[in-house]
């Protein structure tokens, strides 16, 4: 089974300052066909002016990870961590027990996010915030574990989420396949960052995205040079 959500279909909301699509319901945007995917909860898909940003607020209880696209973004919270990723890196923040947090763009252009929340395996946990930098020349024609939590995870390197799922990147060239294969049990969502694919035969178009579950194996044929996000989570 594979949903194709269309970027002109995802939910919108332009604050001048944030233009943001929501692949789930967010904010005043309420889908009940789109409330999650398995334990993913949120994807949004943001633009932030330069100069602005998310004030201070809470989480609790969520894994958040921010998968840059373009330009940069500065965290800081309550724990003391201060931090500015870039393009193509990501960070992560296991808001478990609370956390008050801030992300500014400080670059002079606008810096377009993934902003992906996974719903915890526990409540409670410890509060924890990293980031790392991947770079893309790592991930062509090949998933790269951005973030995860499954058995292994952590020996590839990737930042840690109290979550059984994982984030993972690659690139592709035009023409170039990528073979996946999803247990039993196991749901995914992708997205298409930049470029054109098709996704077991069914066309993704950029930031396009697709909703899999029940299938054994995800084939992925780029038409175009491509740039694929994608989540893997318990059904």
């Amino acid at each position: 089974m594979i949903d194709i959500r269309p970027f002109e279909s995802l939910g919108h909301a332009d604050h001048g300052w944030l233009n943001a699509r929501h692949h789930f319901s967010f904010a005043n945007y309420m889908d009940p066909a789109r409330l999650s995917w398995g334990k993913l909860r949120v994807w949004n898909d943001d633009e932030i002016a330069a100069g602005h940003g998310f004030d201070p607020h809470p989480h609790r209880d969520m894994e958040i990870i921010t998968y840059v696209r373009e330009g940069a973004i500065t965290h800081r919270d309550n724990m003391g961590n201060v931090g500015r990723t870039e393009a193509g890196d990501v960070q992560i923040m296991s808001a478990g027990t609370g956390v008050v947090h801030s992300e500014y763009n400080l670059e002079p252009d606008t810096t377009k996010i993934f902003q992906i929340w996974i719903m915890p395996d526990r409540r409670g946990a410890k509060p924890n915030w990293g980031a790392k930098s991947f770079p893309k020349a790592g991930r062509e024609a090949h998933f790269e574990v951005l973030a995860g939590g499954r058995e292994g995870d952590a020996e590839t390197g990737a930042l840690p989420i109290n979550a059984n799922a994982a984030v993972m990147a690659t690139t592709l060239s035009p023409g170039q396949e990528l073979r996946y294969p999803l247990a039993e049990g196991r749901a995914a969502y992708l997205v298409a960052a930049r470029g054109s694919a098709s996704v077991n035969g069914a066309k993704l178009g950029a930031r396009d995205g697709a909703a899999i579950a029940e299938e054994r194996e995800i084939v992925i044929r780029a038409d175009e040079e491509a740039e694929i996000v994608m989540v893997e989570v318990a059904a």
